[in-house]
């Protein structure tokens, strides 16, 4: 056997191409053609076959490394005979992510034999898997499914060793929950936006990546119907009016009153009508868990993004004690300084745009909670009274709810209940 230094053949014009994935390891016995690294440009996928059979001695080249034309990878020891007439075999190369047709294609200068008895795989679809040619042909013949297994390589790249792991049941198969990862739904592939135009990367905020994955949740998990009503809100905002001068003129401490409070207090008499709404499905999925304390998470737009502070036993206060409360906690949300006590513990929630605008929305439930309540702005309408048209200040109500635990009859009765008690105030103490 001869010693002989296996470098990077012609690859184009790419240089210091970053070595993705490294495919064999010293005392491997390889054929020619067999596949020894994967290169990854801005443009293609890459992978550098044999040029002849052997043994793998020394790999000289590491994940991470970046390699040109001409960069010796491994050295191997190669039979004599073929050693005079071993020549760099020109790399294949694929776009990323490679199409199928590709990766199903005969090598080019296979023997017939090999290309009459090798099975043909079946035509699976894996675009938008960050995997190499050879681990997408490998998956094809071991029947594995590339869209659910994790990639244990550089920047999730699924390797040999994962698909034969998931083969095996090894738990290669998507590490993240079902719940979390999307049940197996396979990501949507990305394009380079660059070749369109200019880009920027702008990182999210921490509140939006922590609270991302909990709406990607609770958005797979709970089935989500959405009741849109609308409350006639006119004698209560001539109130709510009233007390906000009083509130704004406090000497000691003023603070402000807005419809929030009396929503609030509304949805405490509705949950109370219909204990369901107060409850979190068990973790048995057969019965439910109904809570005798009436805490009320309230969605807060801060510069970071929604926080959800919880307002406690809603039950026992009023509204000047919940407009004080709000306006604290808000405060101290949109200067990040909430604890995480603050927003725990929630039994229903209110996810307010009056404020900004729009007229109907489909809010996603804080599970483990079953039910969130939305409200857009309010606006003048004509209303017909019997006799005539008269101008009433309309507030648009969207409830979702989980359909496992409350149907369609019981989300229009809270709707109406809330509407009946916003419309009239003395429904409070029924």
């Amino acid at each position: 056997m001869a010693s002989v230094d296996v470098k990077v053949p012609d690859i184009g014009d790419f240089k210091n191409v970053p070595v993705i994935e490294v495919l064999v390891k010293a005392g491997d016995v390889i054929k020619a053609d067999d596949p020894l690294i994967s290169l990854e440009s801005d443009k293609a996928t890459m992978e550098v076959p044999a040029p002849q059979g052997g043994r793998v001695a020394e790999v000289l080249v590491k994940v991470g490394d970046k390699v040109t034309e001409g960069t010796p990878i491994l050295r191997m020891e190669a039979e004599a005979a073929a050693t005079a007439a071993a020549a760099p075999a020109p790399v294949a190369a694929a776009p990323a992510p490679a199409a199928p047709a590709a990766e199903q294609a005969p090598q080019k200068g296979a023997p017939p034999a090999a290309l009459h008895h090798a099975p043909v795989p079946a035509p699976v679809d894996f675009g938008g898997v960050h995997a190499s040619p050879s681990v997408r042909r490998l998956a094809r013949e071991l029947d594995v499914d590339l869209t659910k297994v994790k990639g244990s390589g550089e920047h999730g790249r699924v390797t040999k060793e994962d698909v034969k792991a998931a083969l095996n049941g090894a738990g290669a198969v998507t590490g993240a929950p079902a719940a979390a990862s999307g049940a197996g739904i396979p990501e949507i592939p990305l394009p380079d936006f660059s070749k369109f135009g200019a880009t920027t990367l702008v990182p999210m905020s921490r509140i939006k990546r922590i609270s991302g994955p909990h709406l990607h949740r609770a958005w797979l998990n709970v089935p989500h119907v959405t009741q849109n009503d609308e409350a006639d809100v006119t004698m209560t905002e001539a109130f709510r009016k009233e007390l906000d001068e009083v509130a704004k003129s406090d000497k000691k401490a003023p603070y402000r009153v807005s419809l929030l409070p009396f929503l609030m207090k509304a949805a405490v008499s509705a949950l109370k009508a219909l204990p369901d709404f107060n409850s979190s499905l068990a973790a048995s999925k057969d019965a439910l868990i109904h809570k005798h304390y009436y805490h009320i998470g309230v969605a807060v737009d801060t510069p970071d993004g929604l926080v959800v502070p919880v307002i406690r036993d809603c039950d026992r206060k009023g509204i000047a004690e919940i407009s004080r409360e709000l306006g604290e906690i808000s405060a101290r949300a949109r200067a990040g300084k909430l604890k995480g006590e603050e927003m725990q513990g929630g039994t229903f929630s209110i996810s307010s745009l009056g404020g900004i605008g729009g007229t109907a929305f489909t809010p996603i439930i804080n599970a483990p909670e079953v039910a969130i309540l939305g409200v857009a702005r309010a606006k003048m309408a004509p209303v017909w009274d019997g006799k005539a048209f008269q101008p009433r200040l309309m507030l648009p109500l969207c409830l979702s709810y989980d359909h496992r635990v409350i149907d369609g009859a019981s989300g229009a009765r809270f709707t109406r209940h809330i509407a009946g008690v916003m419309e009239d105030l003395r429904r409070l103490a029924l």
